[in-house]
């Protein structure tokens, strides 16, 4: 196929829901009041966090699967995925009752394992390799050459590109309003590129709006080289997204589809992830915040319209949301962590306490280093503040009481050796 010229048609992604319609009900399509008070505009989401696998996955997944010839269908399937296309792949392999080899990366989080076995039962096997996606991937390809089974990728395939693009079809379906906006999550760019196509042929008037996380922008840096590249290093924390390397289709139909793509830092889609919950009861996984993290980013453009937000998944690890807050904190200027030499005498942090501490100010972390020297004794503090703007006030009352201090969040190297 030239990849040149491919892009998803209306009338494959038609067939596809077709197909889908086997297993899957169109997922809710709800109105957020309270994204839509804060940025004065109607804000819907699109629920595939509400899919039986917890995410968008299986759509790609179960109609690349229901293509594939049925003696090949019956020799195997393999695939690569950091949770969410294994969740779909293995509910595939148990629905159609064939046999399945997923690989995953080491880092995926124990919850998206445990829910992979639970989807696939006794049809699947899972090997777990690589740090990456990218390395857990290039196995699994290897894998399926040298034992003559049917890879299924995640996104760089027509069939899975297809399969998610019937979410486009849905949201058509279902908005009663003129559509200006969608924000839609990028990781290989399967959902853009489905998604992208499907709106752009039916609604070419709607902006659509990739969203990619800070630490692995693959589909951005590809557009802008204008050519596919492997980023040399990436962040992982947004495991549904971190692909070092996007696909060869999903790059010719993003360029042309899409209006906009938005790098979100990681601590913004953690500020997303507890509002949220905090808000809205929406459990959400680091990917599934994306879409919806973009939007204070897009404030004044969106201001006034109807906006849908694209919320792709919600398998979200529990023992995560430690780190998920304190992400957040840090990112909102909320979290301050310093090392303090104290003078060895009394007296020396009830003053800390009282005078330099503001009224609304916790100390969160608080650890004795080893001492250097008789006279002082060095102390890692964690401060988190009501309000970013009360940092000011807090250092000025450091110089004002002569406190010996390093702040740690402005030197990422000596933050990451003592916290972590």
């Amino acid at each position: 196929m030239d990849t040149n010229k491919y892009i998803p048609t209306v009338e494959a992604i038609e067939k596809a829901s077709g197909v889908l319609e086997e297993i899957l009900e169109p997922t809710p399509f709800q109105k957020n009041q309270n994204l839509s008070d804060i940025y004065g505009a109607d804000v819907y989401l699109k629920r595939e966090d509400l899919q039986m696998v917890r995410s968008y996955k299986i759509r790609g997944a179960y109609n690349k699967i229901r293509s594939i010839a049925p003696e090949s269908m019956q020799n195997g399937i393999v695939c690569a995925s950091a949770g969410n296309h294994a969740q779909g792949v293995a509910f595939s392999c148990s629905k159609l009752q064939i046999m399945g080899s997923i690989f995953m990366p080491v880092t995926t989080p124990k919850q998206k394992i445990e829910q992979v076995r639970m989807f696939g039962r006794e049809y699947i096997e899972i090997i777990l390799t690589g740090d990456t996606f990218d390395a857990a991937n290039s196995a699994a390809i290897k894998y399926a050459k040298e034992n003559d089974k049917t890879f299924i990728p995640p996104f760089d395939d027509p069939k899975v590109m297809e399969g998610q693009g019937t979410i486009g079809r849905e949201i058509l379906n279902q908005c009663k309003e003129k559509l200006d906006y969608i924000f839609v999550p990028i990781g290989g760019g399967g959902l853009a590129s489905g998604l992208g196509s499907y709106i752009r042929q039916m609604s070419p008037e709607t902006k659509i709006i990739g969203v990619e996380p800070g630490g692995a922008p693959c589909m951005k840096e590809a557009i802008k080289a204008g050519k596919v590249i492997k980023l040399e290093q990436i962040d992982k924390f947004v495991d549904g997204a971190a692909v070092q390397e996007a696909g060869a289709l999903t790059y010719q139909v993003c360029k042309e589809v899409l209006d906009d793509i938005v790098v979100v830092p990681e601590g913004a889609v953690c500020t997303t992830i507890i509002q949220m919950y905090n808000k809205s009861a929406i459990v959400v996984e680091p990917a599934g915040a994306l879409s919806s993290a973009a939007l204070r980013f897009y404030a004044d453009e969106i201001k006034g319209k109807n906006v849908v937000c694209v919320v792709s998944g919600s398998n979200n690890d529990i023992v995560r949301m430690e780190d998920i807050k304190e992400r957040s904190l840090l990112y909102e200027g909320l979290k301050h962590y310093f090392v303090v030499s104290f003078p060895q005498r009394a007296g020396a942090l009830h003053n800390f306490v009282t005078n330099v501490l503001g009224p609304h100010d916790d100390i969160t972390y608080f650890e004795y280093k080893k001492k250097t020297n008789r006279e002082k004794g060095p102390v890692l503090i964690g401060i988190e503040l009501q309000n970013p703007d009360d940092f000011a006030a807090l250092t000025e009352r450091m110089h004002e009481h002569s406190i010996d201090y390093q702040y740690l969040n402005a030197n990422p190297t000596l933050f990451e050796f003592l916290i972590g």
